[in-house]
């Protein structure tokens, strides 16, 4: 992959923005992105702030992978695509989806540190009430413990979900969740597939029903694909609150996957109040048509990151380069 971009290449094509976010998501209210205008077209690195190089430099080689190599060819033109609640309170839910189109899917997330089962619950009931015939999946970010996550769930499962994600840390802890389920409600892996050394092990275990699978985190499309036929799970491409270029890697993969049984959460950007292109990958009618993005100048130069902190992306990319 190195041999492909050259760093001095990769220097020189590269963009560092800050994405104001239209509501507070995994804790971000402003979204800094390196995007990378290559040959191929324009690639995202875009790791969050607090990950090490090591975990950073996956990411680095799904950009470079789109920017200098392209993508693989798709089977499908059209992807599925959920809409997403944040940890918000049950009052503030309509408006959340009223920035979403076709709402037949929705991921909620739970589990946030500082708020109650009471409060996940209120927030769950409020999109079902909402949209009654709409598809619901949690998402805990491992937030639970598993005599937590069993207990939650099986309240949440009132609601009809149609899988939880992550609800605990760890593998184990994702078996004996589900075990303890009794198969009730299905588990999705995330973390234990984006952020393991062996993306597998969860497969490995029958820890999970399915995986959640990002083109960034676990190196790019290719890789990313390799692991899923490799796993024999059902997948679910999700997004890592990517601009529209990440998201363009995001439907690379779901258009690549030979099964595609699940809507994807590719639908990031509508929670963002800007973009680095005009015409922004989102949702109509409920999903999105596979085609590339270009990042805008004029968006580029509007959204440009303070000097000191495209200053710290570059050595960012520098060290994770020496990594690939």
């Amino acid at each position: 992959m190195p041999a492909a971009a050259p760093l001095d290449e990769l220097l020189a094509a590269a963009h560092v923005v800050t994405l104001p976010m239209r509501v507070k998501f995994r804790g971000v209210l402003e979204r800094e992105v390196l995007l990378l205008d290559g040959p191929a077209g324009w690639g995202e690195f875009s790791p969050f702030v607090e990950y090490d190089d090591a975990e950073a430099a996956r990411w680095l080689a799904g950009a470079v992978e789109a920017g200098w190599v392209g993508f693989p060819a798709a089977v499908r033109g059209w992807v599925p695509v959920n809409a997403i609640v944040p940890a918000v309170s049950a009052a503030e839910v309509p408006g959340i989806l009223g920035a979403f189109d076709a709402l037949h899917t929705v991921k909620v997330k739970v589990a946030e540190r500082g708020q109650s089962l009471a409060e996940d619950a209120a927030r769950v009931g409020a999109v079902r009430h909402l949209l009654p015939q709409a598809a619901i999946r949690v998402d805990a970010n491992g937030g639970w413990d598993v005599e937590q996550a069993v207990a939650a769930l099986r309240m949440l499962s009132a609601f009809g979900l149609e899988y939880a994600e992550q609800p605990v840390p760890t593998i184990a802890g994702l078996a004996a969740v589900r075990a303890g389920l009794g198969g009730s409600v299905l588990i999705a892996a995330d973390e234990s597939v984006r952020k393991a050394t062996d993306p597998l092990a969860v497969a490995r275990a029958g820890a999970a029903d399915l995986l959640i699978v990002k083109a960034a985190p676990l190196g790019g499309v290719r890789r990313a694909l390799e692991i899923v036929a490799e796993a024999g799970l059902p997948a679910v491409v999700s997004s890592a609150l990517d601009s529209s270029v990440g998201i363009r890697a995001g439907l690379a993969l779901a258009a690549a996957l030979p099964q595609l049984p699940y809507a994807c959460g590719l639908g990031t950007v509508s929670l963002m109040a800007g973009d680095v292109t005009a015409d922004s990958l989102v949702a109509v009618s409920g999903g999105i048509a596979v085609r590339d993005v270009a990042a805008d100048p004029a968006l580029l130069a509007r959204f440009a990151a303070p000097a000191g902190r495209r200053d710290w992306w570059l050595a960012r990319l520098r060290r994770c380069y020496a990594l690939l």
